[in-house]
């Protein structure tokens, strides 16, 4: 069964066995080097971004139920793209839907954070959905989970 990489509402799990119940979550994930852009009406999209990353939850859906997530993103890209779980990086589907001038509302960006506390994600991560900016860093956290040095001491 192929995995997929949900990023937008399907991130809660409830909202993901609403639309396709067996589909199984296998946690979080993350797409590194890309940043979330909110559409209207709670979509997103993806951007290239050195500096950022995009999390969600990793799903592994069976074949059958595919063609329904290709309905509801209908007029989106579906590519495979390397994304980063518990278990080291793995290959997910995902739907990119295309950009559109259309900006979100204050109710948009809400929807999204809900579903994102409903998966667990960081809440550095819920609060640049909720502002659409760069959420604070402590000074001297890496950006991303690797390890900091290769050494062995």
């Amino acid at each position: 069964m192929p995995l997929y990489f949900a990023f937008d509402e399907l991130m809660d799990p409830s909202a993901m066995a609403s639309l396709a119940p067996q589909a199984r979550a296998l946690g979080q994930g993350r797409l590194p080097r890309h940043r979330l852009v909110v559409l209207g009406g709670a979509r997103v999209t993806l951007k290239r971004d050195p500096q950022r990353q995009v999390e969600g939850t990793l799903y592994d859906v069976p074949i059958a139920a595919m063609a329904l997530l290709d309905r509801r993103f209908v007029g989106a890209a579906k590519i495979v793209q390397p994304i980063i779980g518990k278990e080291g990086p793995r290959r997910a589907v995902l739907h990119l839907l295309p950009e559109v001038s259309s900006s979100a509302s204050a109710t948009d960006r809400a929807k999204l954070a809900s579903a994102a506390r409903a998966a667990l994600l960081s809440s550095s991560y819920i609060e640049e959905i909720e502002t659409g900016s760069i959420a604070r860093r402590k000074p001297g956290t890496p950006l991303f989970g690797a390890p900091s040095t290769t050494l062995k001491r």
